[in-house]
């Protein structure tokens, strides 16, 4: 699934082609994707500039005036810039045309995607509204992450990947997060110490900002917006690699299943 490097990548792929650009057609090719995309969308649309092109963890938000266009890429969807008369292919559901010649088309083979509209303010939607900080923001701290993990009961990974604490945390960079923090996934989030955190919070930033510098994570089928993959992959340092050295102590790399997720690090550099 695209996490927040990936949507990040995107985000600023499409941001050169797209700001400031007229909406001259909406094509919607399948209206059903995770949740079905309204009747009226392309008349919404249509005559309006984007003005803005943002992020909100996962969701891109194409702000026009009166209105903003919410778009997750669910599963293994992509968004990315082609010539407005290129041919579409199988699971490209939705081209935004615009004046530029170009089109941002919408591709999502498993359909668990969506695309939203609406006219109040895109904080106030329900999918964003209880959302946690952006980890990259300022609002982001160690002191915030140490006092909401008060008396919880539930993981460290599992912790740090609620959307309610933080945003954009995914699977993957849970994972390597911990790793440079020294930290075992399946430690009880209440019981790390503010100065734990303080590594963790660090090393988050640090993960992102380098997954986002290399175009995000290919694990299998992901994109950017400018239709080239990303190349983090080539530098994770536990997840993905059982049995493979650890880059540190050389000690055998371990996976656990927590959450229902797949979870990878090292024996002997995360004890606790």
């Amino acid at each position: 699934m695209p996490e927040l490097p990936e949507v990040e990548t995107t985000r600023r792929g499409i941001e050169p082609h797209t700001l400031h650009q007229t909406i001259d057609n909406v094509i919607i090719r399948q209206r059903q994707l995770r949740w079905p995309i309204t009747a009226g969308l392309a008349q919404k649309l249509c005559g309006h500039v984007i003005n803005s092109v943002q992020r909100r963890g996962k969701y891109l938000l194409l702000g026009i005036n009166g209105g903003t266009l919410l778009i997750h890429l669910g599963m293994s969807g992509n968004l990315r810039m082609v010539d407005a008369n290129e041919p579409a292919a199988k699971h490209d559901h939705v081209d935004i045309v615009l004046s530029n010649g170009q089109s941002l088309r919408f591709h999502d083979p498993r359909r668990f995607g969506a695309i939203l509209y609406t006219t109040k303010p895109a904080a106030q939607h329900k999918l964003l509204a209880s959302l946690g900080p952006e980890p990259l923001g300022d609002d982001f701290s160690a002191e915030r992450l140490y006092q909401r993990s008060r008396n919880k009961k539930c993981t460290i990974k599992s912790f740090i990947m609620d959307a309610k604490i933080v945003v954009g945390v995914g699977n993957i960079y849970a994972s390597e997060s911990l790793f440079r923090a020294g930290i075992h996934p399946k430690r009880t989030a209440g019981q790390v110490s503010l100065t734990r955190y303080q590594k963790l919070a660090k090393a988050i930033v640090e993960v992102l900002n380098e997954a986002i510098e290399q175009g995000g994570t290919t694990l299998k089928d992901f994109i950017g917006g400018d239709g080239k993959p990303g190349y983090f992959q080539q530098t994770l340092a536990v997840y993905g690699r059982e049995g493979e050295a650890c880059v540190t102590c050389g000690k055998p790399i371990k996976q656990i299943t927590l959450g229902q997720r797949s979870t990878f690090y090292c024996p002997k550099c995360q004890k606790s």
